[in-house]
Protein backbone atom coordinates (compact mmCIF):
# COMPACT_ATOMS: atom_id res chain seq x y z
CA UNK A 1 0.00 0.00 0.00
CA UNK A 2 1.36 3.79 -1.12
CA UNK A 3 2.78 5.21 2.30
CA UNK A 4 1.82 8.76 3.22
CA UNK A 5 3.75 11.57 1.94
CA UNK A 6 6.39 13.51 4.56
CA UNK A 7 4.03 16.16 6.24
CA UNK A 8 0.69 14.53 4.94
CA UNK A 9 -2.26 15.56 7.95
CA UNK A 10 -2.79 13.14 10.12
CA UNK A 11 -6.04 10.48 8.28
CA UNK A 12 -9.06 10.26 9.55
CA UNK A 13 -10.64 7.35 11.88
CA UNK A 14 -12.76 5.36 9.28
CA UNK A 15 -15.49 3.45 10.21
CA UNK A 16 -15.53 -0.29 8.59
CA UNK A 17 -18.85 0.19 5.84
CA UNK A 18 -21.86 -1.88 6.24
CA UNK A 19 -21.94 -4.38 3.00
CA UNK A 20 -25.06 -4.91 2.13
CA UNK A 21 -25.97 -8.76 1.57
CA UNK A 22 -24.87 -10.26 -1.63
CA UNK A 23 -22.09 -7.38 -2.18
CA UNK A 24 -18.52 -8.42 -2.20
CA UNK A 25 -15.58 -5.92 -2.65
CA UNK A 26 -12.38 -6.36 -3.37
CA UNK A 27 -8.98 -3.92 -4.15
CA UNK A 28 -7.73 -3.85 -7.89
CA UNK A 29 -4.08 -2.88 -7.92
CA UNK A 30 -2.22 -0.59 -10.70
CA UNK A 31 0.82 -0.84 -12.68
CA UNK A 32 2.04 2.19 -11.38
CA UNK A 33 1.53 1.40 -7.82
CA UNK A 34 -2.18 3.13 -7.76
CA UNK A 35 -4.79 1.34 -6.27
CA UNK A 36 -8.73 1.05 -6.43
CA UNK A 37 -11.12 -0.07 -4.05
CA UNK A 38 -14.48 -1.77 -5.85
CA UNK A 39 -17.57 -3.08 -4.85
CA UNK A 40 -20.28 -5.49 -7.30
CA UNK A 41 -23.63 -6.53 -6.60
CA UNK A 42 -26.87 -7.40 -7.78
CA UNK A 43 -27.00 -9.82 -10.93
CA UNK A 44 -27.57 -10.58 -14.63
CA UNK A 45 -25.85 -10.37 -17.64
CA UNK A 46 -25.93 -6.00 -17.67
CA UNK A 47 -23.44 -4.42 -15.74
CA UNK A 48 -23.86 -0.83 -14.51
CA UNK A 49 -21.15 1.39 -13.29
CA UNK A 50 -21.13 4.10 -10.81
CA UNK A 51 -18.95 7.04 -11.27
CA UNK A 52 -18.40 9.44 -8.39
CA UNK A 53 -18.02 13.04 -8.25
CA UNK A 54 -14.82 14.89 -7.29
CA UNK A 55 -14.37 14.26 -3.47
CA UNK A 56 -17.41 11.95 -3.47
CA UNK A 57 -17.02 8.18 -2.36
CA UNK A 58 -20.55 7.01 -3.31
CA UNK A 59 -23.02 9.33 -1.35
CA UNK A 60 -25.03 10.31 -4.23
CA UNK A 61 -26.16 7.26 -5.50
CA UNK A 62 -27.94 6.15 -2.12
CA UNK A 63 -31.32 5.43 -3.82
CA UNK A 64 -30.57 4.88 -6.97
CA UNK A 65 -27.78 2.17 -6.84
CA UNK A 66 -30.55 0.22 -4.89
CA UNK A 67 -32.89 0.57 -7.82
CA UNK A 68 -30.26 -1.28 -10.08
CA UNK A 69 -29.48 -3.57 -8.22
CA UNK A 70 -32.53 -5.29 -7.94
CA UNK A 71 -32.40 -5.18 -12.29
CA UNK A 72 -28.40 -5.52 -13.03
CA UNK A 73 -24.96 -5.83 -11.43
CA UNK A 74 -23.55 -2.79 -10.38
CA UNK A 75 -20.15 -1.72 -10.21
CA UNK A 76 -19.29 0.95 -7.72
CA UNK A 77 -15.49 2.43 -7.27
CA UNK A 78 -13.41 4.99 -5.55
CA UNK A 79 -11.09 7.14 -7.39
CA UNK A 80 -7.40 7.05 -6.14
CA UNK A 81 -7.69 9.06 -2.96
CA UNK A 82 -11.31 8.67 -2.70
CA UNK A 83 -12.91 6.65 0.20
CA UNK A 84 -11.27 3.32 0.83
CA UNK A 85 -8.92 3.65 -2.76
CA UNK A 86 -5.31 4.63 -0.51
CA UNK A 87 -3.44 7.64 -2.52
CA UNK A 88 -1.12 6.80 -4.89
CA UNK A 89 2.60 6.75 -4.69
CA UNK A 90 4.63 10.24 -4.74
CA UNK A 91 4.71 11.51 -8.36
CA UNK A 92 1.85 10.10 -9.93
CA UNK A 93 -0.82 13.04 -10.21
CA UNK A 94 -4.12 11.94 -10.90
CA UNK A 95 -6.20 13.20 -14.29
CA UNK A 96 -9.46 12.22 -15.65
CA UNK A 97 -7.88 9.82 -18.33
CA UNK A 98 -5.77 7.93 -15.78
CA UNK A 99 -9.13 7.59 -13.88
CA UNK A 100 -10.93 6.31 -17.54
CA UNK A 101 -8.15 3.92 -18.15
CA UNK A 102 -8.43 2.73 -14.15
CA UNK A 103 -11.86 2.24 -15.28
CA UNK A 104 -11.07 0.04 -18.40
CA UNK A 105 -8.39 -2.27 -15.93
CA UNK A 106 -11.64 -2.45 -13.29
CA UNK A 107 -13.84 -3.95 -16.27
CA UNK A 108 -11.27 -6.28 -17.28
CA UNK A 109 -10.41 -7.57 -14.20
CA UNK A 110 -14.47 -8.39 -13.91
CA UNK A 111 -14.03 -10.28 -17.58
CA UNK A 112 -16.88 -7.56 -18.57
CA UNK A 113 -16.37 -6.56 -22.11
CA UNK A 114 -18.62 -3.30 -22.04
CA UNK A 115 -20.85 -1.71 -19.59
CA UNK A 116 -23.87 1.12 -19.03
CA UNK A 117 -21.35 4.39 -17.38
CA UNK A 118 -23.29 6.66 -14.90
CA UNK A 119 -21.79 9.50 -13.82
CA UNK A 120 -22.22 12.12 -11.66
CA UNK A 121 -20.21 15.71 -11.63
CA UNK A 122 -16.67 15.15 -12.17
CA UNK A 123 -18.23 11.64 -13.36
CA UNK A 124 -19.59 12.78 -16.13
CA UNK A 125 -15.78 14.26 -17.76
CA UNK A 126 -14.85 10.51 -16.58
CA UNK A 127 -17.76 8.95 -18.54
CA UNK A 128 -17.16 11.07 -21.74
CA UNK A 129 -13.08 10.48 -21.70
CA UNK A 130 -14.31 6.82 -20.67
CA UNK A 131 -15.64 6.65 -24.23
CA UNK A 132 -13.37 8.84 -25.77
CA UNK A 133 -10.60 6.24 -25.15
CA UNK A 134 -12.36 2.67 -24.98
CA UNK A 135 -15.12 3.26 -27.17
CA UNK A 136 -16.57 -0.27 -27.82
CA UNK A 137 -16.26 -0.76 -23.92
CA UNK A 138 -19.35 1.65 -22.83
CA UNK A 139 -22.60 0.23 -23.70
CA UNK A 140 -24.39 3.61 -22.74
CA UNK A 141 -24.02 6.79 -21.27
CA UNK A 142 -26.02 8.44 -18.45
CA UNK A 143 -24.76 11.80 -17.63
CA UNK A 144 -26.00 13.42 -14.32
CA UNK A 145 -25.38 17.10 -13.25
CA UNK A 146 -22.34 17.42 -14.87
CA UNK A 147 -20.37 19.19 -17.39
CA UNK A 148 -18.23 17.84 -20.33
CA UNK A 149 -15.23 19.83 -19.32
CA UNK A 150 -13.46 22.42 -17.33
CA UNK A 151 -15.91 22.91 -14.41
CA UNK A 152 -14.57 25.55 -12.85
CA UNK A 153 -14.56 27.79 -16.19
CA UNK A 154 -18.68 27.66 -15.12
CA UNK A 155 -19.08 27.09 -12.06
CA UNK A 156 -21.52 29.46 -10.32
CA UNK A 157 -21.08 31.09 -14.03
CA UNK A 158 -18.22 32.45 -12.99
CA UNK A 159 -14.15 31.53 -13.64
CA UNK A 160 -13.70 32.81 -9.80
CA UNK A 161 -13.09 29.08 -7.77
CA UNK A 162 -10.72 28.62 -11.72
CA UNK A 163 -8.67 32.10 -10.68
CA UNK A 164 -8.92 31.34 -6.93
CA UNK A 165 -7.59 27.22 -7.09
CA UNK A 166 -3.87 28.17 -7.57
CA UNK A 167 -3.97 30.05 -4.17
CA UNK A 168 -5.92 27.18 -2.97
CA UNK A 169 -3.14 24.35 -3.66
CA UNK A 170 -0.40 26.65 -2.51
CA UNK A 171 -1.39 26.70 0.68
CA UNK A 172 -2.70 23.42 1.08
CA UNK A 173 1.01 21.85 -0.55
CA UNK A 174 2.75 24.55 2.20
CA UNK A 175 0.53 24.04 5.15
CA UNK A 176 -1.17 20.32 4.45
CA UNK A 177 -1.99 19.82 8.18
CA UNK A 178 -3.73 23.43 8.60
CA UNK A 179 -5.61 22.31 5.60
CA UNK A 180 -7.02 19.59 6.78
CA UNK A 181 -7.46 21.10 9.93
CA UNK A 182 -9.42 23.82 9.04
CA UNK A 183 -11.85 21.53 6.99
CA UNK A 184 -12.48 19.79 9.75
CA UNK A 185 -13.72 22.98 11.65
CA UNK A 186 -15.97 23.47 9.14
CA UNK A 187 -17.50 20.30 8.55
CA UNK A 188 -17.75 19.36 12.40
CA UNK A 189 -18.99 22.94 13.32
CA UNK A 190 -21.75 22.85 11.08
CA UNK A 191 -20.83 25.81 8.76
CA UNK A 192 -20.25 24.09 5.45
CA UNK A 193 -23.44 21.98 6.27
CA UNK A 194 -25.25 25.48 6.62
CA UNK A 195 -23.45 27.22 3.22
CA UNK A 196 -24.26 23.94 1.42
CA UNK A 197 -27.80 23.96 2.46
CA UNK A 198 -28.40 27.98 1.73
CA UNK A 199 -26.90 28.69 -1.04
CA UNK A 200 -26.14 25.53 -3.00
CA UNK A 201 -29.09 22.32 -2.82
CA UNK A 202 -32.63 22.84 -2.65
CA UNK A 203 -33.20 22.68 0.89
CA UNK A 204 -36.73 22.04 1.25
CA UNK A 205 -36.44 19.01 -1.20
CA UNK A 206 -32.80 17.47 0.58
CA UNK A 207 -32.21 15.66 4.14
CA UNK A 208 -29.44 16.67 6.07
CA UNK A 209 -28.71 13.21 6.45
CA UNK A 210 -28.64 12.56 2.87
CA UNK A 211 -25.89 15.01 2.50
CA UNK A 212 -23.77 14.59 5.31
CA UNK A 213 -21.59 11.73 4.49
CA UNK A 214 -20.40 13.95 1.40
CA UNK A 215 -18.81 15.97 4.79
CA UNK A 216 -17.80 13.56 6.38
CA UNK A 217 -15.66 12.35 3.16
CA UNK A 218 -13.95 15.36 2.32
CA UNK A 219 -12.54 16.07 5.79
CA UNK A 220 -10.60 12.67 5.33
CA UNK A 221 -9.07 13.28 2.21
CA UNK A 222 -5.38 14.31 1.85
CA UNK A 223 -6.26 18.68 1.05
CA UNK A 224 -3.01 18.04 -0.86
CA UNK A 225 -4.43 15.29 -3.23
CA UNK A 226 -8.54 17.15 -3.53
CA UNK A 227 -7.11 19.57 -4.80
CA UNK A 228 -4.67 18.10 -7.64
CA UNK A 229 -7.89 16.50 -8.09
CA UNK A 230 -10.15 19.48 -9.00
CA UNK A 231 -7.12 20.41 -11.20
CA UNK A 232 -7.05 17.66 -13.08
CA UNK A 233 -10.95 18.32 -13.74
CA UNK A 234 -10.43 21.51 -14.58
CA UNK A 235 -7.71 21.12 -17.25
CA UNK A 236 -9.73 18.61 -19.07
CA UNK A 237 -11.95 18.78 -21.36
CA UNK A 238 -14.37 16.11 -23.66
CA UNK A 239 -16.32 18.99 -25.43
CA UNK A 240 -14.82 18.36 -28.45
CA UNK A 241 -15.54 14.56 -28.42
CA UNK A 242 -19.38 15.03 -28.07
CA UNK A 243 -20.16 14.58 -31.21
CA UNK A 244 -18.49 11.44 -31.75
CA UNK A 245 -20.52 9.61 -28.63
CA UNK A 246 -22.42 6.96 -30.64
CA UNK A 247 -24.23 5.08 -27.85
CA UNK A 248 -27.24 5.47 -26.25
CA UNK A 249 -27.14 8.78 -24.07
CA UNK A 250 -29.15 10.22 -21.14
CA UNK A 251 -28.25 13.51 -19.34
CA UNK A 252 -30.01 14.61 -16.17
CA UNK A 253 -29.81 17.71 -14.97
CA UNK A 254 -31.58 19.41 -11.93
CA UNK A 255 -32.86 22.99 -13.44
CA UNK A 256 -31.64 24.94 -10.40
CA UNK A 257 -27.90 23.53 -10.76
CA UNK A 258 -24.94 26.09 -9.84
CA UNK A 259 -22.52 24.22 -9.52
CA UNK A 260 -22.75 22.82 -13.61
CA UNK A 261 -25.23 25.44 -14.72
CA UNK A 262 -27.92 23.57 -16.63
CA UNK A 263 -27.37 25.01 -19.54
CA UNK A 264 -24.26 22.76 -20.09
CA UNK A 265 -26.62 19.72 -20.03
CA UNK A 266 -28.61 21.25 -22.68
CA UNK A 267 -25.57 21.80 -24.84
CA UNK A 268 -24.54 18.50 -24.39
CA UNK A 269 -27.71 17.03 -25.64
CA UNK A 270 -27.48 18.97 -28.36
CA UNK A 271 -24.40 18.10 -29.34
CA UNK A 272 -24.27 14.32 -28.52
CA UNK A 273 -25.92 12.62 -31.28
CA UNK A 274 -29.63 10.91 -30.22
CA UNK A 275 -29.25 12.16 -26.49
CA UNK A 276 -32.23 12.31 -24.48
CA UNK A 277 -32.09 15.14 -22.02
CA UNK A 278 -34.15 14.59 -18.59
CA UNK A 279 -34.49 17.97 -16.75
CA UNK A 280 -35.25 17.81 -12.81
CA UNK A 281 -37.58 20.49 -11.08
CA UNK A 282 -36.18 22.04 -8.20
CA UNK A 283 -33.68 19.72 -8.11
CA UNK A 284 -29.52 21.21 -7.89
CA UNK A 285 -26.40 19.53 -8.03
CA UNK A 286 -27.82 16.86 -5.74
CA UNK A 287 -30.92 15.79 -7.80
CA UNK A 288 -30.25 12.84 -7.50
CA UNK A 289 -30.90 12.87 -3.48
CA UNK A 290 -34.10 15.55 -4.17
CA UNK A 291 -36.08 13.79 -6.35
CA UNK A 292 -35.30 9.99 -6.24
CA UNK A 293 -38.16 8.37 -7.33
CA UNK A 294 -38.18 10.73 -10.52
CA UNK A 295 -34.64 10.33 -11.30
CA UNK A 296 -34.49 6.53 -10.66
CA UNK A 297 -37.81 6.57 -13.35
CA UNK A 298 -36.32 7.95 -15.66
CA UNK A 299 -32.72 5.97 -15.88
CA UNK A 300 -34.79 2.79 -15.00
CA UNK A 301 -36.90 4.07 -18.41
CA UNK A 302 -33.69 4.81 -20.46
CA UNK A 303 -31.89 1.55 -19.42
CA UNK A 304 -34.97 -0.37 -20.59
CA UNK A 305 -35.55 1.27 -23.59
CA UNK A 306 -32.15 1.60 -25.15
CA UNK A 307 -28.89 0.00 -23.09
CA UNK A 308 -29.99 -3.65 -24.76
CA UNK A 309 -27.97 -2.64 -27.80
CA UNK A 310 -24.80 -1.62 -28.76
CA UNK A 311 -25.92 1.66 -31.02
CA UNK A 312 -28.78 3.87 -30.27
CA UNK A 313 -31.71 4.53 -32.18
CA UNK A 314 -33.61 7.77 -32.56
CA UNK A 315 -34.34 9.35 -29.37
CA UNK A 316 -37.99 8.51 -29.38
CA UNK A 317 -40.64 11.06 -28.92
CA UNK A 318 -43.65 10.70 -27.02
CA UNK A 319 -44.74 9.62 -23.67
CA UNK A 320 -41.48 8.86 -22.05
CA UNK A 321 -40.54 11.27 -19.33
CA UNK A 322 -37.68 12.42 -21.29
CA UNK A 323 -37.83 16.03 -22.40
CA UNK A 324 -37.04 16.28 -25.99
CA UNK A 325 -34.76 18.16 -27.24
CA UNK A 326 -34.26 21.09 -30.34
CA UNK A 327 -31.37 20.86 -32.31
CA UNK A 328 -29.91 23.99 -33.38
CA UNK A 329 -29.07 24.52 -37.19
CA UNK A 330 -25.06 24.37 -37.77
CA UNK A 331 -23.56 27.73 -37.16
CA UNK A 332 -26.27 28.85 -34.51
CA UNK A 333 -24.50 30.13 -30.74
CA UNK A 334 -24.41 28.21 -28.07
CA UNK A 335 -25.14 29.50 -24.45
CA UNK A 336 -27.42 29.34 -21.47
Amino acid sequence: MPSPSPGAPEPERRRTPRRARGQRAFRLARPDGGELHVEVEGTGRSAVVLCDGLACDGFAWKYLRPALVGQRRVIHWHYRGHGESPLPPPGVPPSIPQFADDLAALLDSLRLRSAVIVGHSMGVQLALEFHRRHPARARALVLVSGSPGHPLDTFHDTTLLRRALPSLRRGAERFPRAAAALTRIGVRSGLAMEIAMSTEVNASLLRRADLQPYFEHVQRMDPRFFLRSMQAAAEHGAEDHLSDVDVPTLIVAGDRDRFTPTWLSRRMALEIPSAELFLVHGGSHTALLERPEEVNRAVLDFLHRRAGSRRPGRAPIGPAPVAPVRRRPPGAGGGP
